[in-house]
């Protein structure tokens, strides 16, 4: 009777084993976390094959802008005409068409590259000898058959050929500079010469000379 009886008692939830219990299941949440986010990084991520099918493609994409984008700037289109025996080239871009020479109406009062007028379907044009326009010596063989429309968009204007070629595509690395033996009006006007002695005429500079917008507003 005298003994007391104590009693321990210990508190739902605590102890040992609780916290092993609560200790496994972060674990295993952990885990999951851990699984879901290596699901999703494989998930996404290429395969070997298909990371070396990316590099290749770029490295092929790579090599082939250069080439070609170098090739555009390495080459120039021209049209090729023969006048008096001597090769002469101009960008199509300054061209609107070549039409066979029928008529030609000397006009009084104009420079001596000015040869004359001729009617295009109702138009008057002014032609212009390219020779007599870069002081050129009048020699060699002309047998004018061919007129070339010159255009650009306050100016239009025939010059004289014997002939026309064609079109033809020239390497720039084969243009050489005007040579020092020509004139200073003709190498005003010229981009180069090419290996074969075809000068590649300034069709720009050529539209835009005051002496030609001044006589063709006479």
């Amino acid at each position: 009777m005298g003994e007391d009886a104590s009693v321990s008692e210990t508190p739902a939830g605590s102890g040992p084993n609780t916290d092993n219990a609560s200790e496994s299941a972060w674990e295993r949440i952990r885990r999951r976390l851990e699984a879901s986010r290596s699901a999703l990084e494989r998930r996404f991520e290429p395969s070997a094959e298909e990371k070396s099918k990316i590099l290749k493609d770029r490295a092929v994409e790579l090599g082939r802008e250069p080439r070609e984008e170098a090739g555009a700037e390495a080459r120039l289109e021209v049209v090729e005409f023969l006048l008096a025996h001597e090769k002469y080239g101009i960008e199509p871009d300054y061209i609107r068409e070549v039409f066979p020479l029928k008529t030609l109406t000397p006009i009084p009062c104009t420079p001596p590259f000015v040869r004359g007028v001729t009617n295009l379907r109702g138009e008057v044009l002014s032609v212009i000898d390219l020779k007599r326009f870069f002081d050129l010596p009048d020699e060699g063989l002309t047998d004018f058959t061919k007129v070339i429309v010159l255009e650009s968009e306050t100016m239009a204007f025939g010059i004289l050929a014997d002939s026309v070629a064609g079109a033809r595509t020239i390497s720039l690395d084969e243009m050489q500079p005007a040579l020092p033996t020509l004139t200073e009006v003709r190498e005003k006007y010229l981009k180069g010469v090419t290996n074969d002695r075809m000068a590649i005429l300034d069709a720009e500079s050529i539209l835009s000379d005051e002496k030609i917008l001044v006589h063709e507003g006479v």
